[in-house]
């Protein structure tokens, strides 16, 4: 244990100098201070720091409050971190080592403090390390610590996302048909549906003619991929942001598009139909339009918000972008 110890400081040491310093106005870029930890923390750990960033960012996109006055939003339970039967919570590695407590030191000051980013992101790294370094072990760690599936799926596909990237900066956004298309919506969220049963209408209705492209709108991987009753031939695209993309009634999918693949905004990933509303097959129930939906996932539970005025920000973006 010393000996490892010995080379966490020296490590610790040797890496300090990457962690970027405030400038003149004493502000720092967040998403470079959080690279920098997640590097240093991979180099510590052999955990690759794109999966550090996902379940950084799924913490994020789940918590309201953080543990960590930083930029790193990880939490432990307070117990889990001091460990069970340590009296006064003392903050000394050593002492919550010996009362088997999930803090350790990352930045090699001899103490586990549970507001200290360097901490917080090394002793999550060494919680997975302890199950190994694999992407298998990860998915491992991952269910053992969290207990939920769409977590462990959700954080999975962040971190492929990243990694194909290489950065967290993801913002760009896109609207999802072409703007030279000729289409129309409005603001039909929350609308009473009769099909299957009274529902309300959970998206944006966008119409528009036969074999439109429909394009992604976010960052995203493919989560799901095929026919649903309701909305036809259907593509389900999950963001950085724990939200879930909702496409529905497609004329047909991008070619060798799949589960699992990782898109970016402006990737065509169908294009516009009338299908659904029946079995597999079923079309012409309805004019041809895209629905449009968004769902939001907090850790526990997923529920339908409005796409509107997403739809309408993207859509001012493009034409913006497209007119500077």
């Amino acid at each position: 244990m010393l000996k490892r110890l010995s080379q966490t400081i020296i490590l610790v040491l040797t890496l300090s100098v990457v962690l970027p310093g405030k400038g003149e106005a004493g502000d720092i870029d967040p998403a470079k201070e959080k690279m920098a930890l997640y590097k240093k923390t991979e180099a510590l750990t052999h955990i690759p720091w794109y999966y550090l960033a996902a379940i950084d960012k799924y913490e994020a996109n789940t918590q309201k409050e953080t543990a960590s006055e930083g930029v790193i939003s990880i939490t432990f339970p307070e117990t889990d971190w001091y460990g069970i039967g340590n009296p006064g919570r003392v903050s000394d590695a050593f002492s919550i080592d010996i009362f088997n407590g999930s803090g350790r030191d990352g930045n090699g000051d001899g103490l586990a403090q549970y507001t200290n980013d360097e901490d917080i992101l090394y002793s999550m790294a060494h919680w997975i390390e302890t199950y190994g370094t694999t992407k298998q072990d990860i998915k491992i760690a991952l269910w053992n610590y969290y207990q939920r599936e769409l977590t462990v799926q959700t954080i999975m596909n962040i971190a492929k996302i990243y990694e194909k990237f290489g950065e967290i900066n993801l913002t760009d956004n896109d609207f999802p048909l072409p703007l030279q298309a000729n289409y129309s919506y409005r603001n039909t969220w929350g609308d009473a549906r009769g099909f299957g049963g009274r529902r309300i209408h959970e998206g944006t209705d966008i119409f528009a003619n036969y074999g439109v492209p429909v394009k992604a709108t976010t960052y995203g991987v493919v989560e799901m991929k095929g026919w649903n009753r309701f909305g036809g031939w259907r593509i389900g695209i999950r963001d950085t942001q724990n939200n879930y993309h909702y496409y529905a009634h497609l004329n047909g999918f991008k070619e060798g598009i799949a589960v699992g693949d990782v898109v970016k905004p402006g990737d065509v990933v169908g294009s516009v139909g009338a299908t659904g509303y029946g079995p597999p097959g079923t079309s012409g129930k309805f004019p041809p339009h895209l629905h449009y939906g968004m769902y939001k996932d907090n850790g526990y539970s997923e529920w339908s918000f409005d796409p509107y005025p997403y739809l309408r920000k993207w859509e001012r973006d493009a034409r913006n972008k497209k007119n500077g």
